[in-house]
């Protein structure tokens, strides 16, 4: 399991790459769960991982996405990133 930073822009993204890097080869799930802001280049490294998993025909699947996380790539249209959230009553 990789847990995604709170804050996921500029700074953010190479730490992000290498700790992908790292998890090469295997499944993976990613807890997106505690993000309050990503941003472009973030999103590009999750998608190019993503990409990536897939061409490895490896599981990739990002889990619990906070409602920042799921607004940030549907309005960078990568909304098929992050899983939809059920509505609980």
């Amino acid at each position: 399991m990789l847990r995604l930073s709170p804050v996921l822009d500029l700074g953010a993204a190479a730490p992000l790459w290498r700790g992908l890097c790292e998890a090469r080869g295997a499944a993976i799930e990613i807890d997106a769960s505690q993000v309050e802001r990503i941003g472009g280049l973030c999103l590009q490294v999750l998608l190019a991982a993503r990409t990536q998993w897939r061409a490895d025909g490896r599981s990739f699947a990002i889990v619990q996405p906070s409602a920042a996380f799921a607004d940030g790539v549907r309005l960078m249209a990568a909304a098929d990133l992050a899983p939809q959230q059920e509505d609980v009553q």
